[in-house]
């Protein structure tokens, strides 16, 4: 309690004591005991009242025990059952929960993990995928602020994600791994990796990787042959050493006909070999039976173009020619026309353009001849000032005729263009608005036209080379511009009606991978709309079992998760309900499970992150000694602490009733006694 308060309360004492003894001493007729009594109970009622009216606050300090935590996490992972150590883990687990002496140590959290992570125990060992590392990573920043040694029940073996070996020299719990699997080196030989590309040109070859491994110390001898349905198409003969225990078999196969070619690689399993899951793979190859040809024209030499070529060729369908105005002379061979600040020399080729009625991309900059460029069309206007600006992007979130993503364009560097007012005259949508400076415009900076069936993008800047570079300084590699460019023109080099629905997917998936279809609805007017109810049937062709599953809306898409579908082949339909509007298409899944994969685990890791992060190492069969271990270690011991409660006297209801007490007594005795 405050001084402050203290002086108060003394000051409310002397108070009620002076009107209880002025009411019934001072001014009272006859000085009787009853006066006194009275007199008490007036003092104890107003003095209850003043110090209800001060309020002083008092301090509440409650004591408890808390004891540290005991993080549990598990491998949910197919790997697991894989190598036959489900049964061993589920039974860990029970021996732990059921430890009375571990209860009273710890405060036991149980979390799963394989891809992700759960707090729920939920063990089926039946997840395709395991990053070791984003699990240690969430459980570190959970357990951030308190004591919470960290034991991992795995067999160390990650699918992908970052190095947990490396990275466990951060955390600040200790790890303390259980190592499932056998340890023993056996006999193995595997496909370590097969690399080929998705896509193949019709009457072409197409280049296969394939890298082979084995383990052992005797000399051996097998063959590696490649199928496709039932005929060997490929055969070549292998052999190992104990220092000669990898090769790299390359060769190319031909892509006869077009469409999803499929194809199982098989190394042939030694004798007395346990883990045959690992000798095969499966792989399938899209064969394409056009290509993707673009004609750019433009009469001066700019970094814009190198950029842009090697932006488009980094898709092996498509191949750009880059080409003076005067040497333009067939345009048909070509599915788009790319065309680079035009000036006056571009009017041949604007005439070609229109007769032919090929979809165009404007680049527009400092070097364009806009008197001519207003002239020659009449989708947009461009104001004549002859001066230039640096215009910064903005990303439009709404913009709504194909499906794009930001890619960090807020930290794009600026693209030069003419200063003045844009008037747009036909049909657009804006996929990029201007930025001068930190002044939002709603002027565009890039947008398509899409009129009387012909496809127009205008890019009112140039520069673009900075952008792709600023790509590559964001994330080491130009993926994500080169992606978002060819959306751009995969756009423009279709001359498909639009529709209200599309749907986006590969023709196959491989079994381990993420497997997503997403849908794009729009309304009548073809703007995005974020109110359909979209849903998808999927129809296995083997088994005819079909499921209907509802998409998500995400972004500017929606999107249905498949990645629980077991191999096969499979169509799909989309449809909107209440809508009369559905799309169909199919695809394959390759049965290939990385978890399979593995036939050892992986100790050397397992006990490095222990050495790292000041734990221990043990095997399944220790539990016993585990438990012992954690329970003596005394690092972890409970811990006493003080909560401090600041409790005011207004909250004190008893208080209130007392005073309610003593005035009524006070009023009864005085109406007893005839003195009111």
């Amino acid at each position: 309690m405050q001084i402050q308060n203290i002086g108060l309360i003394i000051a409310a004492v002397i108070v009620a004591l002076v009107i209880a003894l002025f009411q019934y001493v001072y001014k009272a007729k006859n000085g009787t005991k009853r006066n006194l009594f009275f007199a008490f109970l007036r003092f104890l009622s107003v003095l209850a009242l003043l110090v209800l009216l001060i309020n002083p606050t008092f301090r509440n300090n409650t004591y408890y025990i808390q004891k540290p935590n005991l993080v549990v996490a598990v491998d949910n992972s197919s790997s697991i059952k894989h190598l036959g150590q489900g049964q061993s883990v589920s039974q860990l687990i029970n021996d732990m929960q059921s430890s009375d002496d571990l209860a009273d140590r710890f405060n036991i959290q149980y979390y799963s993990f394989s891809d992700e992570i759960s707090d729920t125990l939920s063990l089926k060992f039946d997840q395709k995928q395991t990053n070791i590392s984003k699990a240690l990573d969430n459980l570190d920043q959970i357990y951030k602020n308190s004591t919470a040694p960290i034991l991992l029940i795995t067999d160390g073996n990650q699918t992908y994600g970052r190095d947990y070996q490396f990275k466990s020299n951060a955390y600040k719990q200790q790890i303390y791994p259980i190592v499932v699997g056998d340890t023993a080196k056996v006999m193995d030989s595997k496909i370590q990796q097969l690399n080929v590309n998705r896509y193949a040109y019709l009457k072409n070859r197409f280049p296969v990787e394939v890298i082979l491994t084995y383990t052992g110390t005797k000399d051996v001898n097998t063959r590696l042959e490649i199928k496709s349905g039932r005929n060997v198409i490929y055969t070549a003969p292998v052999s190992f050493s104990k220092e000669d225990n990898s090769k790299v078999i390359n060769f190319t196969l031909a892509a006869g006909t077009a469409g999803v070619l499929k194809y199982s690689a098989k190394l042939i399993p030694l004798d007395g070999e346990k883990n045959t899951i690992n000798n095969s793979k499966d792989f399938a190859v899209e064969v394409i039976d056009q290509k993707t040809n673009i004609l750019l024209v433009s009469d001066i030499v700019h970094p814009d173009l190198g950029a842009i070529k090697k932006s488009i060729e980094s898709n092996e369908r498509r191949s750009l020619s880059i080409v003076k105005p005067s040497e333009v002379q067939d345009i048909d061979e070509y599915q788009l026309v790319i065309l680079y600040q035009p000036n006056t020399k571009f009017n041949g080729v604007y005439e070609k353009i229109e007769s032919s009625r090929k979809n165009l991309f404007t680049i527009t900059g400092s070097k364009t001849d806009w008197v001519f460029l207003n002239s020659i069309q009449n989708a947009y206007k461009q104001e004549i000032t002859r001066q230039t600006e640096y215009y910064l992007p903005r990303f439009n979130a709404n913009y709504g005729t194909f499906l794009s993503e930001d890619i960090g364009f807020d930290g794009y560097p600026p693209l030069i263009g003419t200063f003045g007012e844009i008037r747009m005259n036909a049909s657009f949508d804006v996929l990029l608005n201007r930025n001068i400076d930190n002044i939002k415009t709603e002027e565009p900076l890039l947008a398509t036209i899409e009129e009387n069936g012909i496809r127009e993008a205008v890019l009112f800047g140039e520069g673009i080379w900075r952008w792709r570079a600023q790509n590559y300084l964001d994330n080491k590699n130009f993926e994500s511009f080169d992606d978002f460019f060819g959306k751009l023109l995969q756009y423009l080099a279709s001359n498909k009606r639009k529709s209200r629905l599309n749907t986006i997917s590969e023709s196959f998936y491989y079994g381990n991978a993420s497997i997503k279809i997403k849908a794009e609805y729009f309304t009548k007017n073809y703007e995005f709309d974020r109110r359909g109810s979209l849903k998808i049937v999927v129809k296995n062709k083997d088994t005819e079992i079909s499921q209907t599953i509802p998409m998500l809306l995400k972004n500017n898409a929606y999107e249905a998760d498949l990645s629980n579908l077991s191999s096969g082949n499979y169509d799909f339909t989309v449809s909107v309900t209440g809508e009369n509007i559905s799309r169909s298409g199919s695809f394959t899944i390759l049965d290939y499970d990385v978890e399979q994969q593995l036939l050892n685990a992986d100790v050397t890791k397992l006990r490095q992150v222990a050495t790292n992060t000041k734990g221990k190492a043990y095997f399944l069969n220790q539990n016993d000694i585990v438990i012992k271990d954690l329970i003596e270690d005394q690092r972890y011991q409970p811990v006493q602490k003080r909560k401090e409660n600041i409790v005011s006297l207004i909250d004190w209801k008893y208080l209130l009733a007392i005073i309610i007490f003593l005035l009524a007594i006070e009023w009864f005795m005085r109406k007893y006694n005839g003195l009111i």
